[in-house]
């Protein structure tokens, strides 16, 4: 392969078996770097069982901190907060409770003797980690911490950097559900996005918005069908869609107890003996690979 490919795996919504579908693409790509970057829920690592060798702390925006020493009590801030997370404390000094403080930076800037600091908060933290499939690169948010694009920004450059000094193929990024920041962090740049959707009216739904953004960002799709065999009438809608809209359907994944025993046990599926979910998953990635060496 002349260049390194970057293929990311997202999905409309969640529980479609992305993060499953991943962790089987991990096994069968050679000289690859992981990345999941679905940190609002961060799984992947169930599965690759990763040893941790660097780690890095993350913050992901500033909260507001009252110097009382400094506070005058003049209630400014209590006028202009629009989370309510600003209230009256002791000897009339103002109070700043961190967990509905949104860090809009409002109250420190009309605060007339600059009481108020806005101070970097610690939101979580991300991984370089080795496992028996390649490095892999993860992060985890803390209790309650939002996620923004900046954190899967992150583990992105951070897996492309180590694939570049290694010269590998391959960055395959597990990437969060939906169609907000995070998805569109995940996606920018991406050479090819599968899109996994599963044969429901929301499945379908969801799939649809979710190539239209990568559409927008001139990113490839392709489609995989998970538990494609639960409803083949909704299974051939999707197929139309996709042949109407240019979109290569790449697998279709039949529903088997197998996928749900190699969970239970920590082990991708496609190293979960001999079944037809595996092998389709084998045969996708051929499609997949062929795909990113073509360019589309």
């Amino acid at each position: 392969m002349e260049e390194m490919k970057q293929l990311v795996v997202i999905s409309g919504k969640g529980g479609t078996g992305k993060t499953v579908i991943s962790a089987a693409l991990a096994t069968l790509a050679r000289k690859k770097v992981l990345a999941d970057c679905d940190v609002d829920a961060a799984n992947l690592y169930l599965l690759l069982h990763p040893e941790i060798q660097e780690e890095y702390t993350f913050s992901g925006g500033k909260k507001a901190r009252v110097d009382v020493d400094k506070c005058t009590g003049c209630g400014n801030c209590l006028e202009v907060c629009r989370f309510s997370a600003i209230s009256g404390g002791e000897n009339g000094k103002i109070a700043i409770d961190p967990i509905s403080c949104e860090g809009c930076g409002v109250c420190s800037l009309i605060c007339p003797v600059e009481a108020i600091l806005m101070e970097n908060t610690v939101s979580g933290k991300w991984f370089v980690s080795s496992t028996k499939y390649g490095p892999f690169v993860h992060a985890r948010l803390g209790i309650g911490e939002e996620n923004s694009g900046k954190l899967v920004t992150a583990v992105r450059k951070k897996a492309k950097e180590i694939a570049e000094r290694n010269a590998l193929d391959f960055v395959i990024v597990d990437g969060p559900p939906g169609i907000g920041c995070p998805v569109i962090a995940s996606l920018s740049g991406t050479d090819l996005a599968l899109v996994v959707t599963e044969p429901t009216l929301s499945g379908i739904h969801d799939m649809e918005r979710v190539i239209r953004v990568a559409a927008h960002f001139r990113t490839q799709a392709a489609c995989c069908i998970n538990k494609f065999d639960l409803n083949l009438r909704m299974t051939g809608t999707i197929e139309e869609w996709c042949r109407a809209n240019s979109v290569p359907v790449v697998g279709k994944i039949p529903f088997e107890e197998a996928v749900v025993q190699s969970m239970v046990q920590g082990i991708p599926v496609t190293e979960f003996g001999v079944n037809g979910a595996s092998q389709e998953i084998k045969n996708m990635w051929l499609r997949l690979n062929s795909l990113l060496c073509s360019g589309g």
